[in-house]
């Protein structure tokens, strides 16, 4: 395994015979991705995420950016969630003026959910402003839509295994991951060296995306580790799905399904549409209240060969629900009351429209809130995973009364056992594996079984630590 490493010497990776790569994110943590990559004078930066969860941890999204983001060359995306593009527009506001290079689908998705994470930022200081609840006198988004806009010009789409030179010595290439549209390995060859960063995998079955590709042959791993001490449930998500919405819909009840409004929505719409076909839950209202996942049906449309959905399903998926658009018309849902199913971001409770929806009903014992994928520590999701009579939202403590039921089978994430499974598919051993982007135990879990089942050497790095790639 490559030795040598320099934790927290900012003047390490100078000292550095060769190429080097270094964890500015996701290191010590499930979200903030972002992985430097140095050979000779240029810096690539690889995700360039944003930090969710506890408050340590969000803190470092308003701290100066550790490297000065105009030293930065480019920019490689593995795909467009925020804990993997959220930062950019910051970067760039900040000095950074280099291409970003991402898959087409990372580009299109990074055109809607970019400006949607300005517009809830720039909404959220405004009412905190307005309702006081915030710590500080003037509160102020991370970044504005203004910021956005100049982000997303810097765009620089490339194909599934195009080749890119990024400079003489290091070369790009994005291979399929599955999980989202668009979403990507990253190959990067550096001085002779192939580096793979997974980005976030996805699974073989998962009923929306196709699976990731093998793994090649690479020097070196940096993978995630989101579930990495854990399986996925079994049980098929459809008749847990239908099982809560008819208990709710009996007690007249709502039926709260916080999702990522890109790629967890259109998975619970396809499971909702086929549980409606075949008349195993009542007929009821059904409310997707997000703008940005309204807008994302039309990218699925452009890329039939991501997904597995064809046209005639496609179209019944999003026929089923009644899509919510302007702000009154999600107010007025706060005052409909049940039975009804509302599908509504953020997928971990930590802003966006859903806020509203658990204030409104968080309380009543008759509703339900199903939560379709993983909790980050420190976030109102997994507050409630872990039997949580309150949330804080907006400045106030809201109780938590409704049934909590936990759906991580429907994960787009592939789990310790499938991360595994895909590992075995590469033709040789890396010479080092870094086991990435989970919370310490999951990463350390993985860590261990990579050891010990693969017989690959593999360890968990330190944030802001920089290894050696020669």
């Amino acid at each position: 395994m490559a030795g040598g490493s320099s934790r927290h010497d900012p003047d390490a990776p100078a000292r550095l015979a060769g190429p080097s790569l270094q964890f500015l994110g996701a290191a010590d943590t499930v979200t903030g991705s972002r992985y430097l990559v140095r050979s000779g004078d240029r810096r690539v930066l690889v995700d360039c995420g944003m930090f969710q969860g506890y408050k340590v941890l969000r803190a470092r999204n308003r701290a100066p950016f550790p490297v000065a983001p105009s030293s930065v060359d480019a920019v490689v995306l593995t795909h467009a969630h925020l804990d993997h593009s959220g930062y950019l527009p910051a970067l760039v506001r900040d000095g950074f003026r280099g291409p970003v290079y991402t898959t087409a689908g990372t580009a299109d998705l990074c055109r809607i959910i970019l400006p949607d994470s300005a517009h809830l930022l720039e909404e959220e200081a405004r009412h905190a402003a307005a309702k006081k609840w915030s710590k500080h006198a003037d509160p102020r988004p991370l970044y504005t839509v203004e910021d956005v806009s100049t982000a997303l010009e810097r765009l620089e789409p490339r194909r599934f295994h195009e080749s890119t030179s990024i400079s003489p010595a290091m070369q790009l290439e994005f291979v399929p991951a599955g999980h989202i549209l668009g979403a990507s390995g990253v190959r990067l060859t550096v001085d002779g060296r192939t580096v793979h960063f997974t980005g976030d995998l996805g699974r073989a079955t998962d009923p929306l995306m196709l699976p990731p590709e093998r793994m090649g042959a690479a020097d070196v791993l940096v993978t995630e580790s989101t579930y990495g001490d854990r399986k996925h449930d079994p049980e098929d998500p459809e008749i847990v799905l239908g099982d809560v919405i008819r208990r709710v819909a009996t007690r007249g009840g709502v039926v709260l399904l916080p999702a990522f409004a890109v790629g967890r929505t259109e998975t619970i719409l396809l499971h909702l549409s086929r549980l409606a076909e075949r008349h195993e839950i009542p007929e009821l209202p059904i409310f997707v209240n997000s703008p940005m996942a309204v807008s994302v049906v039309d990218i699925y449309r452009r890329y039939p060969a991501e997904h597995r959905l064809d046209t005639d399903e496609l179209g019944r998926v999003y026929s089923l629900p009644t899509l919510v658009r302007s702000v009154d018309e999600s107010k007025l849902l706060n005052l409909r009351g049940g039975p009804m199913v509302v599908i509504s971001a953020s997928g971990m409770l930590t802003g966006g429209r859903i806020l509203h929806h658990l204030v409104a009903y968080g309380s009543d014992p008759a509703n339900a809130i199903v939560l379709t994928g993983f909790q980050a520590g420190g976030t109102r999701g997994a507050a409630l995973l872990g039997g949580a009579g309150s949330l804080r939202i907006f400045g106030k403590d809201v109780p938590i009364r409704a049934e909590v039921v936990n759906l991580d089978s429907m994960s787009a994430h592939a789990d310790a056992d499938e991360l595994l499974a895909w590992m075995r598919s590469a033709p040789q051993a890396p010479d080092s594996v870094y086991v990435t982007h989970g919370e310490p135990s999951a990463a350390d879990t993985l860590r261990s079984r990579i050891i010990h089942e693969l017989g690959w050497p593999a360890r968990v790095p330190e944030h802001l630590e920089t290894v050696p790639l020669a």
